[in-house]
């Protein structure tokens, strides 16, 4: 269960939601241009451009989350279970496992056009990272400036779909989200007004009537809706501070809370982090279940021509600040 989502009020700025029931140990890391990843078909890659984002790091090896690239483009892979397709590695193909496609991507591609034509020769392959961690079933969103698309791997390869609400979710597949906001033309912001009839003299008795009908619950589809709604009507503001405030109140409101949300185990499926990155800027704030205040991480102030990764442990610990 994950929400991700793209918002431009000048600045563009990308990030998500991780909800799920533990955590795997991640950390906000960033890739120099000089590191070297060792792909799964015996491939040597190595980014062209520096990568900051969360990640869980592996046998020395950042397997992200989310990230943003120092030119601007960003990504995350979500839960997609039960829909996505791994396919055998095929001769002629850049053969890349679902672990690796954020890196091979962000590491080459400045903008979603350019990694739309990167796209085109990529099979995602069903070779695990290691013996003891199976493919995580993922789809992706991919966004830059102007635009974003989302990724899903399939029995007949990948599928791009134009992404206009700059919004992701997980189950059912995107053409089903695209399809499913038709059912909510009729939502608005305002004022609410009397629709139903002229004979009847009926008046709202608050505000926000108007978005009667906004789904509520945690379910994939139902956040898919209403932070599409939430973004697509929310305020942009004049500063940093305001607009990053702004893209945090837009993952609260479709944020798990503890209790709220089982998972078919019986375990909480909360909002383990929730992060946001200033893709102009190359700062990659967060805050975490444990842990509202947000802590920023500023790409550019670190080496990015390095080779070895740059990491910075999470603040899980809860900090306030005491007036008096």
């Amino acid at each position: 269960m994950c929400t991700s989502i793209c918002f431009r009020p000048g600045d563009c700025y990308f990030g998500r939601n991780l909800d799920v029931e533990f955590s795997f140990c991640e950390e906000v890391v960033i890739t120099p241009r000089r590191f070297h990843f060792a792909f799964k078909d015996g491939r040597d890659f190595q980014n062209q451009y520096a990568l900051i984002g969360m990640a869980a790091v592996i046998d020395g090896t950042p397997l992200y989350y989310d990230a943003t690239n120092e030119a601007g483009l960003s990504m995350a892979g979500l839960n997609f279970p039960n829909n996505a397709v791994y396919l055998d590695p095929q001769e002629g193909k850049d053969n890349v496992t679902s672990s690796e496609l954020l890196v091979y991507l962000l590491g080459q591609a400045r903008t979603v056009a350019e990694a739309k034509k990167i796209l085109k020769n990529v099979r995602l392959t069903n070779i695990p990272f290691n013996a003891s961690m199976p493919l995580a079933p993922l789809h992706f969103m991919l966004s830059d400036k102007t635009e974003s698309i989302v990724i899903e791997p399939t029995a007949e390869g990948l599928k791009i779909y134009e992404n206009p609400y700059d919004v992701m979710t997980n189950n059912p597949p995107f053409p089903y989200h695209m399809w499913n906001m038709q059912n909510y033309l009729n939502l608005s912001p305002a004022f609410g007004e009397n629709r139903f009839t002229e004979k009847y003299e009926l008046k709202p008795f608050g505000v926000g009537m108007g978005a009667i009908g906004l789904p509520g619950d945690a379910s994939s589809a139902s956040r898919f809706v209403r932070v599409a709604f939430h973004l697509a009507n929310a305020a942009k503001g004049e500063s940093e501070e305001e607009n990053v405030s702004q893209f945090f109140h837009l993952l609260d409101s479709v944020a798990m809370l503890k209790g709220s949300t089982l998972t078919k185990d019986g375990k909480n499926d909360i909002t383990l982090y929730s992060s946001c990155c200033n893709a102009d800027k190359g700062i990659y704030y967060y805050k975490r279940y444990e842990n509202n205040r947000i802590t920023a991480v500023n790409m550019h102030h670190a080496d990015l021509d390095g080779e070895k990764l740059i990491c910075y442990p999470i603040r899980k610990a809860q900090d306030f600040y005491f007036e008096n």
